[in-house]
């Protein structure tokens, strides 16, 4: 115990010891008939990352939507990034500790033991949407994206540099996905809405939704 209450291992022992707190809070609320799941759940908005296996790189949505926020509760994500995040700490201080007779200052251990946690989270969290996901019956395919109207959040959408779109489902769920537009001279800024008419990999084409056709 006194290993692991250290001045190495101190933020690695918060965060194990909120885990078990969460976890156990959240087992009497059920009991008595509350959920903190559903509560956390409902002050964030509902995210969604069309594109498997991207990496986040446009802002705190994309981070959130990497980390599969809204194909999986926010509890169990929190719960699951805590837990990595305080075993590998405490592995990596110990390895140092029996390596080379001292711990890393906690500053510097976060690092890495972030670097772990947060791919090893996203993986769980990824066997575990698939499971929740396989019996949603209001689950969404990417294919019936074509035809929404989806607006641009951030950056500007040229042919050959795409930006990012988002739109909601008709189920209330919030899509965020990379568009471009579907022809040389069009260019969609940050605001604009734009009509979604053709996928092209982890890209969707589109035009402006005035335009009737659909090519």
């Amino acid at each position: 115990m006194e290993f692991l209450f250290s001045d190495g291992n101190y933020p690695f022992a918060v965060a194990l010891v909120l885990m078990l707190i969460i976890a156990v809070l959240e087992g009497v609320l059920v009991v008595i008939g509350l959920g903190l799941s559903q509560f956390i759940d409902g002050l964030l908005p509902d995210v969604d990352l069309s594109v498997d296996g991207e990496v986040p790189n446009m802002g705190l949505s994309r981070f959130l939507a990497w980390l599969r926020i809204g194909q999986v509760p926010v509890l169990i994500i929190l719960v699951m990034l805590l837990m990595f995040f305080g075993l590998s700490g405490v592995v990596l201080q110990s390895l140092f500790m029996s390596a080379f007779g001292f711990m890393l200052p906690a500053i510097v251990a976060v690092v890495p033991a972030l670097a772990v946690a947060l791919p090893l989270t996203r993986l769980l969290t990824g066997l575990l949407g698939k499971v929740l996901l396989k019996d949603e019956t209001e689950a969404v395919s990417s294919a019936s994206f074509i035809g929404q109207v989806a607006t641009i959040t951030l950056g500007e959408a040229r042919q050959g540099s795409p930006a990012e779109a988002r739109f909601r489902d008709q189920f209330g769920t919030t899509h965020y996905l990379m568009v471009e537009p579907d022809g040389d001279e069009e260019t969609y800024r940050a605001g604009d809405s734009v009509l979604l008419v053709q996928q092209k990999g982890a890209v969707y084409l589109c035009i402006r939704p005035d335009n009737q056709h659909l090519q």
